[in-house]
């Protein structure tokens, strides 16, 4: 029997960060939008679909920024939204950077580069010393890259990326295509020329050939790197954060450099290493299937901004379950690929790491019938675009109680029809919410959403759903939902230029950002406001909160406060 040692326990946690860092990256995507602050909204870039829809007042919605403008003074800004974006982005960025280490194009360069300083520079300190700037120039060189991709798009288009359909296409095609690079089917390389002449000029010594050195690195590995940097930069870019990119090239860069710099220090370290072999190559894969289940998300936003309405919940749930089925069926050994090596056993790491993405393949598959599957309820569409849905029938007997209002035809509902909850009664204009609740004499949840914002989804299906939480909002709340990123046009008549970000506003989704900006100082979504029927802010408006307890009180707060008016 073979015996489990360090070696191929190192290869398993490797195969599982792989898996990590893209589920995190994942969430990255698919949180894009809702992380964008106020400093940096722009909606005028966006290429946008004609959608018809009824005709608006421009005098009412004027009306509405008068109205609501009392607000200002109790609403707080959110200032650490940004910020965590920038830390997760760093997060993913370093995650991807250990990932790349075990790379086929840099594992094997690893003991020859430190080797090369140690015995070259003739003392054990130059040799660190070169070790560590050869990590510095690594650095320099991919967050160069991130500071170009910022000034390539500029924070305003990075902010329209999230929503925009050319570039959430062209995000799927890149990582369909780095996707198959992993599999095996062909690699992405830059030219070989360049190579060449980066590695004449790594010949010159000093800092000089030092830089030239982390550059011919950074292009010969093009192959294994470019899709994690790829990945990474679409993440950060659909991030809106104008740092973020930089960010992100910061954190994968510094984790790259750290183990030549690491080694050199302690060369005796190297020994410990697994010798590079087929398990490299089973990361690629690996990674390469993860890589084409993400890449669904991107299409998934295209298809529900733009009102396909073909990329259902279920499409979504059984092309990543056939993923997960392959993945699995490829740790076992059951198919391979033409890079592939023999795999005369199973490790034990690998056998559990199997039995964790077999585990994940079940636990998706209810979700074909309905199954909320919490887990990963902000990656799905919403559950309105679910045919078959066996929830539905369960809950037929907590629908919403009826409303007896003079409006009888509800602006907007059929655009929305995909995002509808079922028990709850929702509006989605604000002139017709004020009305309501005049009529019924209760306040509004405001709720700005969007189609592409993946913690919407996660309180719509963790939260909302709760007893108690489910009841207020069936019978206390005027529910309202504002969708930010909405395409559909307003009438020529309602176009109006924003006084918040000076650009004309043309668009359903882009009058509820302007709403949300101008009035709340903010641009994140979720993001609920209780008000009356006056527009007032009755209490401190709230963003995600995955706190049953704490989103209660939220609502019963605001319950109290309309009633003591």
């Amino acid at each position: 029997m073979r015996s489990f040692n360090n070696r191929s326990f190192f290869r398993a946690a490797i195969l599982l960060l792989s898996i990590v860092f893209f589920f995190f990256n994942g969430i990255h995507q698919a949180n894009a939008y809702q992380k964008k602050t106020a400093d940096t909204v722009s909606t005028g870039d966006v290429q946008f679909t004609a959608i018809p829809t009824a005709a608006d007042s421009a005098a009412a919605f004027k009306k509405q920024h008068a109205i609501s403008k009392k607000a200002i003074s109790v609403v707080k800004p959110v200032d650490n939204a940004k910020q965590q974006s920038l830390w997760q982005i760093f997060i993913a960025g370093f995650l991807g950077g250990l990932l790349a280490i075990t790379m086929p194009c840099i594992y094997p360069l690893l003991p020859l580069t430190v080797s090369f300083f140690t015995k070259k520079s003739g003392s054990k300190a130059k040799g660190v010393f070169q070790s560590f700037l050869y990590g510095i120039s690594i650095i320099v060189i991919y967050v160069s890259l991130g500071l170009f991709i910022t000034l390539i798009f500029g924070p305003d288009a990075l902010n329209a990326l999230a929503t925009n359909g050319i570039f959430n296409i062209f995000f799927f095609l890149l990582l369909v295509i780095f996707g198959i690079s992993f599999l095996g089917a062909f690699e992405i390389n830059l030219p070989s020329s360049l190579a060449n002449k980066l590695d004449q000029n790594s010949d010159r010594g000093g800092l000089v050939g030092v830089f030239f050195m982390a550059a011919t690195l950074v292009v010969v590995s093009f192959s294994c790197t470019g899709p994690l940097v790829g990945s990474l930069l679409a993440a950060a870019a659909t991030k809106g954060d104008r740092l973020g990119p930089a960010i992100g090239m910061f954190g994968f860069s510094l984790a790259l450099a750290l183990p030549f710099t690491v080694f050199a220090l302690f060369p005796s370290a190297l020994k410990t290493l697994p010798k590079s072999g087929g398990w490299l190559n089973s990361i690629k894969v690996v990674l390469g299937f993860i890589e084409l289940a993400f890449s669904l998300k991107f299409l998934s936003n295209v298809d529900l901004a733009y009102h396909w309405n073909w990329f259902d919940r279920e499409v979504f749930l059984s092309l990543w379950i056939a993923i997960g089925l392959l993945i699995g069926l490829y740790l076992i050994g059951k198919i391979k690929f033409s890079h592939d090596s023999d795999l005369p056993y199973l490790s034990v790491p690998r056998t559990f790491i199997a039995i964790g993405v077999f585990a994940f393949v079940f636990y998706m598959i209810p979700g074909l019938w309905g199954a909320p599957l919490k887990v990963i309820s902000g990656f799905l569409p919403p559950p309105a675009t679910q045919d078959f849905d066996l929830t539905r029938s369960m809950d037929a007997g907590s629908a919403a109680p009826a409303q007896q209002v003079s409006i009888k035809e509800k602006k907007y509902e059929d655009i929305f029809k995909r995002g509808k909850h079922n028990g709850l009664n929702e509006w989605y204009d604000y002139n017709q919410a004020i009305q309501v609740s005049k009529e019924l004499k209760k306040p509004i949840l405001i709720d700005f959403t969007g189609w592409n914002c993946a913690n919407c989804r996660k309180m719509e299906n963790e939260i909302w759903p709760n007893a108690v939480i489910r009841k207020h909002m069936q019978n206390d709340f005027v529910l309202l939902e504002l969708y930010v990123d909405e395409k559909g046009e307003l009438p020529v008549s309602e176009v109006y230029k924003s006084s918040f970000s000076g650009k004309k506003v043309t668009t359903i989704g882009g009058k509820n950002s302007d709403y949300e900006t101008t009035q709340f100082n903010t641009n994140s979504q979720p993001y609920y406001v209780i008000i009356d029927s006056n527009g007032n802010v009755l209490v401190p408006p709230e963003g995600a909160n995955f706190s049953v307890e704490n989103y209660t009180k939220f609502l019963e707060s605001g319950i109290a406060a309309y009633k003591k008016q």
